[in-house]
């Protein structure tokens, strides 16, 4: 079993992927779709060797069922404050040296990527990985020292000052995470996940406004 709690935090369904719902219009399924997001970034960080427990913070009952069937365990977001307080407050939860938080909707994340990852961050106290638009963070680590997370605009910026070292590697579905239409046909480009990929080919609706969405 690895070393590496690895936490994740799930919005309500309600207000979770709003920039998604152009693609879930009538007739495609946008709790489907991020649930699915959901549970192919969780299927992967189980996966990963260097990773010993998952924690996901939610106050979604259908995203606490979804991940505690996959094996992953669900705390309650008692901030009820926002993006980095829940995941400060997964990260108690989750205890342990070293402790990395994962955006949630990485579809075409791969275990072996997210394991590279977490062997580079091994030499500092705080690392981090940007997305592939070199402005938001995707994954942000900790050992021996305290999170720190400043996810949201900018953060990749706001994590290096605060003195997280940037890791770069051979890891693209470690950078894609999923907020428009345009990510997501990125990450079907790079291969997705069983649970998305499965969505996509039950919901017709949704791949037709997939690939019309400009």
């Amino acid at each position: 079993m690895g070393s590496w709690s690895v936490v994740i935090p799930a919005k309500r369904l309600a207000v979770a992927k709003t920039r998604l719902r152009p693609l879930t219009a009538p007739g495609s399924d946008h709790d489907g779709l991020v649930l699915a997001l959901l549970a192919d970034t969780v299927a992967a960080a189980l996966a990963c060797p260097e990773v010993g427990s998952v924690v996901v913070v939610t106050d979604e009952p259908a995203a606490a069922d979804l991940v505690r069937g996959l094996g992953a365990r669900p705390v309650p977001d008692r901030p009820d404050r926002g993006l980095n307080p829940a995941l400060e407050h997964g990260a108690r939860h989750a205890g342990g040296a070293a402790v990395a938080a994962l955006s949630s909707d990485l579809p075409a994340l791969r275990p072996a990527e997210l394991a590279a990852a977490l062997r580079a961050a091994e030499g500092a106290p705080r690392c981090f990985v940007a997305d592939a638009q070199g402005t938001g963070t995707t994954l942000l680590t900790a050992t021996g020292a305290d999170l720190l997370p400043r996810f949201g605009r900018g953060s990749a910026q706001a994590h290096r000052g605060d003195g997280a070292v940037p890791l770069t590697g051979d890891w693209p579905g470690l950078l894609r995470d999923v907020d428009t239409a345009g990510d997501l046909r990125a990450a079907v480009a790079l291969g997705l996940g069983e649970h998305t990929a499965d969505l996509l080919r039950r919901s017709p609706g949704l791949a037709v406004h997939l690939r019309a969405a400009r």
